[in-house]
């Protein structure tokens, strides 16, 4: 089927099919193995794609970073707020063994 194209055609269509067969190699070598292509600049390869593949590493690593950073945050804040809670519950024990005291004693002190 493929002598029916014309000559350029048919080696566009043979560099493809040996582009997809590559396994993914170095970052920015051209497309690899994985589902898509990673786009026109990373199929062409060369300077460009190894930078276009740099520069999605770094987008990844930062927006990592973000993320562990929020998590960060957000467990510093809900240690805070426990911390809180528990002076809170102390204070409330600290009341009840005050009134328990105070039955005790024979006192009555309405507070």
């Amino acid at each position: 089927m493929l002598r029916f194209f014309k000559p350029n055609v048919r080696t566009v269509v043979f560099t493809q099919i040996r582009m997809s067969s590559d396994q993914l190699g170095e970052l920015g070598k051209g497309a690899g193995k994985g589902g898509g292509g990673g786009g026109a600049i990373r199929e062409a390869g060369g300077a460009f794609g190894k930078r276009q593949a740099a520069e999605e590493e770094r987008y990844f690593k930062k927006k990592e970073q973000d993320q562990i950073a929020s998590l960060r945050k957000h467990h510093q804040e809900e240690i805070e707020h426990h911390e809180m809670e528990i002076k809170r519950l102390q204070d409330e024990i600290k009341r009840h063994e005050g009134k328990l005291g105070q039955l005790k004693s024979g006192t009555r002190n309405d507070a």
